[in-house]
């Protein structure tokens, strides 16, 4: 059983993946693509602009990203350790901040990672 946590963009399109990547970048978070719509990707790939789900690899494990039209939706494993959960909101902050989001519906990404269980490199703002 997966947990999933949402990020929604009002009045604006999900951003573009590359964006995303490049604030986890920047921040020393690197992330790797493992599958783009269900086909195996290169870590360097970039997906298409069409995308609908990516599988992104970070150190603590992966985290599908599934795209709808005003949000991205987060999965990971129910039974995730500490660090696995701390990759999860890792991408939903990013998401968020890229794009204007709100993490599930409330947050802000700057309300989010105050108060979020992040990743030590992304703590920083």
């Amino acid at each position: 059983m997966g947990m999933e946590r949402a990020v929604t963009f009002t009045g604006s399109a999900v951003p573009a993946w590359e964006r995303v990547q490049e604030l986890l970048t920047r921040a020393a978070f690197p992330v790797q693509m493992r599958m783009i719509d269900g086909q195996l990707a290169f870590p360097d790939e970039q997906p298409p602009e069409s995308w609908a789900e990516l599988r992104v690899g970070t150190a603590q494990g992966m985290v599908t990203v599934r795209r709808e039209p005003d949000r991205v939706r987060l999965v990971t494993w129910g039974n995730a350790d500490a660090a696995m959960l701390q990759a999860w909101n890792g991408l939903a902050w990013a998401f968020a901040e890229a794009g204007g989001g709100r993490v599930e519906g409330v947050q802000s990404a700057d309300e989010f990672r105050r108060q979020a269980d992040l990743p030590p490199a992304l703590r920083e703002g």
